[in-house]
């Protein structure tokens, strides 16, 4: 049920964004099963009923910063409190204890040592430190600003040249000796498996980078994101090297918010060409992946979660 509720979330604010509001009403016109709608209208209102003035670049509807919401004492401050005082320390120690971070340093050649965990593992370094900034908007903590600013160190380390970032292959590349190394999905080639989920996880790292930039109006974290943008900006795309949809719904959020925060054009295209992609059959470079990753219709023909 939890995967449904959010799958019908982020159809509808994907439809919503690059289609419009009205696009979306026709969608509630069609036959389908009336507790989808209503329970997608629900929560559409639920992540957007307060709205911010819009910047100039934006959609006429937009939610408000989270960084201009204040929590008084009351039912979720405390628990609020426990998620600053209690599981942000904790989600970071078991990030430092399954290597989720020492695969940055090695990546990036700060120390030596073969890949930790699984090849999607970077993504979760990146939900925890977006939550982190989360708490940091709502009460500054100079200790978990200084480690956040420790760990993007690392990242930064970990990004090659042109903006990839994906510590499993990069430190399976680098490895002089690959016996015994953890082999990423594809081997040493870029984008050379779909499901290797190298765009779920960077589209985790540009969350993070905007809430990162929203809570601490610091550009280091930020600046990694965008330089992995515009490396995807140019690679996929109809008649680029790399013509397929992204395989869990992730980074398209990521691209959208990183043209909310500045405005740059490519960001929402590339966004929108991936749901665009979704469910076509011709052109692509790999073939469908299918009902799991929702790409078995053309975005606007899905009618269920």
């Amino acid at each position: 049920m939890t995967a449904a509720l959010y799958r019908t979330r982020w159809v509808l604010s994907c439809v919503s964004l690059f289609y419009g509001f009205d696009v979306l009403l026709e969608i509630g016109n069609q036959p389908m099963k009336k507790w989808f709608f209503s329970l997608s209208a629900l929560l559409l209102a639920c992540t957007g009923s307060v709205f911010a003035e819009p910047a100039s670049h934006e959609y006429n509807i937009s939610p408000v910063p989270f960084t201009q919401v204040e929590v008084p004492n009351g039912f979720w401050r405390p628990r609020l409190d426990a998620v600053r005082e209690e599981t942000i320390p904790f989600s970071f120690k078991k990030c430092e204890e399954t290597g989720r971070i020492s695969n940055f340093a090695k990546a990036g050649g700060l120390m030596e040592g073969r890949f930790q965990g699984i090849y999607f593992d970077d993504s979760d370094l990146y939900k925890v430190i977006e939550g982190a900034a989360y708490v940091l908007a709502l009460q500054k903590d100079e200790k978990l600003d200084a480690y956040l600013d420790e760990i993007i160190a690392k990242i930064a380390a970990a990004q090659e040249d042109d903006g990839y970032l994906y510590t499993s292959r990069t430190i399976y590349q680098k490895a002089k000796d690959k016996k015994g190394q953890y082999m990423p999905p594809g081997g040493l080639e870029r984008w050379s498996a779909p499901v290797g989920n190298e765009l779920y996880c960077i589209g985790h790292l540009y969350e993070a980078a905007y809430a990162h930039y929203l809570a601490t109006g610091k550009r280091n974290l930020l600046d990694i994101a965008l330089k992995s943008a515009n490396l995807i900006c140019d690679t996929f795309g109809v008649g680029k090297s790399q013509n397929w949809p992204p395989e869990h719904q992730e980074i398209e959020i990521g691209l959208a918010k990183l043209y909310r925060l500045t405005g740059e054009r490519k960001y929402l295209d590339t966004a929108k060409y991936f749901l665009d992609m979704r469910g076509q059959k011709e052109g692509r470079t790999y073939p469908s992946f299918g009902l799991f990753l929702q790409d078995h219709l053309p975005i606007l023909d899905q009618k269920e979660a």
